[in-house]
């Protein structure tokens, strides 16, 4: 009546201020009733569905109305009309033919119902689901078709209902974990817009033994506590029973218990939800069935602009094999989208699949790309839109498309470590606010990376959005902090959302933190200051330049503040006790004396019940320059004095400690004498380094430990693996070397055996000395020359390994070979500077190169040898005649570490390792 039709327009009115985002209309085709029908679908229905639409768009746009008809599916998209009356409606005759077709293992009963399913408008959606909060109805099928599945489904009649399965998902699937996660793959992966049943999502039971539909709409299980965590009441006060089947007991199948394991059903589904919102062609694509040679497989591709995806679903409980029709595809390279996996490219004859036992494959149909080699233009940064104001990028649905940029942003970030691998997803798990500069707000994200293999990491990024002048100065000075473009509306100019560490307000921002000895609060994170009352007392100077950031290329990003502090912004972030924060107090409350740095303060992040090490504070040293300007400086004005037609002098083909007993030629006394008492303090102090780190202690994370055969066998086995792997990333680059430096690699290439049989005899032999903590990440760049000493910096290990993996106890010859690495890289390096005009083949060359090698041979000796003398007695070296031997083993190590990583970041200096190899090697065999 009319009167009826006024009254509802409120009712909407009333819930939709209230803030209810849609409306279930349930029963809907039996809105009117008229003598002599069936009461269903009426014109009147519709009529009337058209005016309410009409009401709820005029006054309350993004809301939406989802139709309940159990009808076939020409009568319920009926309900649809012109895109101008429901905007969704129930899929009720696909759910039954889903769980018909895996327990027929046979894909007809879904491929016949799609192929019944007529266009809708493209302003609708199905609603599509696998359970409801009443029983799984079966209307929608045969007769035949319905004792079926109550044969198959309800043996027990006490789980049938009207027309249906009173039952949850896991318990009609005889709680079979493949055949869950397979349902909910097709369920999310079909055209249409899936909804989860609450508690089907962790693999809620149920109670058939209740009445009416109370067999499913029993308490969810939110913990392991009092009443499943539901309700403090007293148990007999719920309205209906928690589960305590052994099967699905609410102690072990809960929220709680399942947010706390990585592989849980709950994980999972995150996953799969997570995959489903990044690609559009799963939510908007068309969908083409794919003809198969086995029935028993389902397949078919979703098609749309940004993309294309493919779905094969084994619905047999055993291995399956299937040839595809792919052609119309061919070309394409498949790409799995949980692993990341790329299998071989489509081409014109059948594509041959083999699945496992009820499991599924989505794959994203990727175009063959070229191989590129790095570019140091950045490309165009993406644009992001965010209503009204920047941080809402933070926020869905721009937060997907931030996560997308970021996707091409981060392996170009030099601090970023995860460039040997193929980046899959970027996820920003948390942050917190730093503080506010103006009109900016400087967002200190966590960023969760998952790759195609090996397992996620986290690393820290800020985030500004800057305009004007500001956005111009980092476009110029800082491009390769542009992560992209933010548009806030059509009336304000577009912002460029950028890595804060360029902007000068972050710096600030960060200092008054630190100062102030605050925490910052955010989404799922806080970040915490805790800094020395010396710090605290310091005020920054009137001058804008006295907090600084240096641009120096480094893993982590630095903040000098005023000359008097260094800060260093930690890019990498794990759970656990930080090496550089860990080593500074050590070495505050050691009696060996060591020339570093003091430790200030800290900057924590925490998330959840994981605390990061976030930054750490130091004091300051004026120096110079680093330990490795200071060699490069030496190295070419000794080149700049070499004659090239004088023959440099003959290093004798001796291992280290045997070398650095002897005294260097008179050639290179004459000309690098400053050099060579540079490299012997430096190997002095290094040596009491080494000695803080091998006095007796009562610190476990420090005492010292000897070389057993159980650590020898492990270490040979680690130093095999890791080699293996450099080897692997030497054959998959080998053919996109330059020409010049490819028969080098060859050549490295045929040594893999030598050395890896070089590396397993370590295991074997009884070398005696020490293990302890070291420095890690020894080089010249980690020593500061202040004109008269060095002071050694850094002591965080190396940021690719893990945090555990940095805080091991090793051999004080590794960090040895480090420095040596570092003086060969120093040589190479010096060569390409000082004479880059010169013929790479020339006689010219030749001759430098030669006086560049005596250089590095006989600086490595004067540190060695110093080095030795300031250690003999601490009983961490070696014997003296594996001396060398050990030393070797670790050079190598490092050169194979250089080479993967200059493979994956520097191919042009790829050439410095690769002769590195061949010159440790040659040296072993004349031992």
């Amino acid at each position: 009546s009319p009167q009826v039709k006024r009254a509802l327009f409120p009712i909407v009115d009333f819930w939709a201020r209230m803030g209810v985002d849609g409306f279930r209309l349930d029963a809907v085709p039996y809105l009117y009733e008229q003598e002599g029908t069936s009461c269903e679908n009426l014109p009147q229905t519709h009529a009337f569905l058209r005016e309410l639409r009409a009401h709820l768009d005029a006054h309350w746009p993004n809301r939406m109305f989802l139709a309940e008809a159990n009808q076939w599916p020409d009568d319920a998209a009926a309900y649809f009309g012109d895109g101008n009356e429901c905007h969704m409606a129930y899929h009720f005759p696909l759910m039954p033919r889903l769980f018909m077709a895996i327990r027929q293992e046979d894909r007809f009963p879904i491929a016949e119902i799609l192929e019944q399913t007529p266009q809708i408008p493209d302003s609708s959606q199905w609603a599509l689901f696998l359970r409801n909060h009443d029983e799984l109805t079966l209307e929608m099928v045969t007769d035949e078709e319905r004792d079926y599945m109550n044969r198959v489904y309800a043996r027990d009649s006490r789980a049938r209902i009207n027309l249906g399965i009173r039952r949850r998902l896991a318990p009609l699937l005889g709680n079979n974990r493949r055949l869950i996660e397979l349902m909910n793959a097709l369920l999310f992966s079909m055209p249409g817009t899936p909804v989860i049943y609450g508690g089907d999502e962790i693999g809620m039971g149920d109670n058939i033994y209740l009445g009416d539909r109370d067999a499913v709409r029993t308490p969810m299980q939110w913990s392991g506590d009092r009443n499943a965590g539901f309700s403090r009441a007293n148990p007999q006060q719920l309205y209906l029973p928690v589960i305590i089947d052994p099967a699905y007991h609410y102690e072990t199948t809960n929220v709680e218990a399942q947010d706390a394991s990585p592989t849980s059903l709950l994980a999972w589904m995150r996953r799969l939800i997570a995959l489903r919102k990044r690609y559009k062609a799963f939510s908007r694509g068309s969908m083409q069935l794919v003809d198969t040679d086995n029935r028993k497989v389902l397949a078919f591709v979703r098609r749309h602009e940004e993309g294309n995806l493919l779905v094969v679903a084994n619905l047999s409980r055993f291995v399956q094999g299937v040839h595809l029709n792919l052609s119309a595809f061919a070309g394409a390279v498949p790409a799995e989208l949980f692993g990341g996996t790329r299998l071989p490219a489509l081409g014109d004859a059948p594509y041959f699949l083999t699945l496992g036992p009820h499991t599924f494959f989505w794959f994203v149909l990727e175009e063959e790309a070229p191989v590129v080699m790095p570019s140091a233009t950045p490309p165009e940064p993406a644009m992001i839109t965010a209503p009204r104001s920047w941080d809402r990028v933070l926020t869905q649905p721009a937060r997907h498309a931030l996560e997308a940029a970021l996707v091409q942003y981060l392996p170009r970030c030099r601090w970023f470590g995860g460039k040997g691998r193929r980046l899959r997803a970027v996820t920003i798990a948390s942050w917190a606010w730093v503080g506010r500069r103006g009109h900016h707000d400087y967002a200190y994200t966590v960023l969760r990376t998952d790759f195609a293999e090996g397992e996620s990491e986290r690393y820290a990024l800020p985030l500004a959005a800057v305009t004007g002048d500001e956005a111009f100065a980092v476009e110029t000075h800082f491009p390769s902090a542009v992560v992209a473009r933010v548009r806030t509306g059509a009336d304000t100019p577009d912002s460029l959302l950028v890595d804060a560490t360029g902007t000068e307000g972050f710096l600030h921002a960060v200092a008054a933190m630190l100062r102030a000895n605050r925490s910052a609060d955010g989404s799922g994170g806080t970040l915490a200051a805790s800094t020395s009352r010396e710090f605290r007392a310091w005020k920054p100077g009137p001058d804008t330049q006295s907090i600084t950031l240096l641009r120096a290329e480094q893993s982590n990003t630095s903040i000098n503040f005023g000359g008097r502090y260094i800060f260093k912004l930690l890019r990498r972030l794990e759970e656990g006790v930080h090496p550089e924060v860990e080593m500074h107090r050590y070495f505050a409350a050691s009696a060996e004396p060591v020339n570093t740095t003091q430790l200030v303060g800290t900057l924590t992040f925490t998330e959840g019940r994981q605390a990061m090490t976030a930054g750490v504070l130091e004091t300051f040293v004026s120096n110079e320059c680093d330990g490795w300007t200071l060699m490069l400086d030496e190295l070419k004005q000794f080149l700049d004095g070499v004659d090239p037609s004088e023959a440099p002098p003959h290093v004798p083909a001796l291992g280290w400690r045997e070398l650095a007993a002897l005294t260097p030629p008179d050639a290179l006394i004459e000309r690098a004498s400053v050099a060579l008492g540079h490299a012997r303090l430096l190997g002095i102090r290094t040596a009491q380094m080494h000695r803080a780190l091998a006095a007796p202690t009562d610190n476990n994370d420090f005492a010292p430990e000897p070389f057993i055969p159980f650590y020898r066998r492990g270490l040979a086995q680690g130093l095999r693996g890791r080699s293996r792997s450099a080897f692997r990333a030497l054959h998959q680059h080998l053919a996109q070397l330059p020409k010049e430096w490819r028969r080098q690699a060859e050549e490295v290439a045929a040594l893999e055996p030598a050395i890896v049989a070089r590396m397993e005899a370590i295991g074997r032999r009884p070398v005696g000395g020490r293990r302890t903590r070291t420095h890690g990440d020894f080089h010249l760049g980690q020593v500061l020359f202040t004109g008269k000493d060095f002071v050694i910096i850094d002591f965080e290990g190396e940021p690719a390994r893990p945090l555990g993996e940095r805080r091991i106890k090793r051999s004080p010859l590794r960090d040895v070979a480090g420095m040596i690495r570092s003086f060969h890289y120093a040589a190479i390096a010096a060569q390409r500077t000082t004479m880059p005009h010169v013929e790479a083949d020339s006689e010219d060359a030749a001759a430098a190169s030669d006086w560049a090698r005596v250089w590095y041979r006989w600086m490595s000796a004067a540190f060695v040898a110093a080095y030795i003398e300031g250690t003999h007695d601490t009983g961490v070296l070696p014997r003296d005649e594996d001396f060398s031997f050990v030393l070797d083993l670790y050079v190598l190590e490092k050169a194979l570490y250089e080479l993967e990583y200059e493979l994956d970041n520097r191919p042009d200096w790829v050439s410095i390792p690769l002769e590195g190899i061949i010159e440790t090697m040659a040296a072993a065999e004349s031992e």
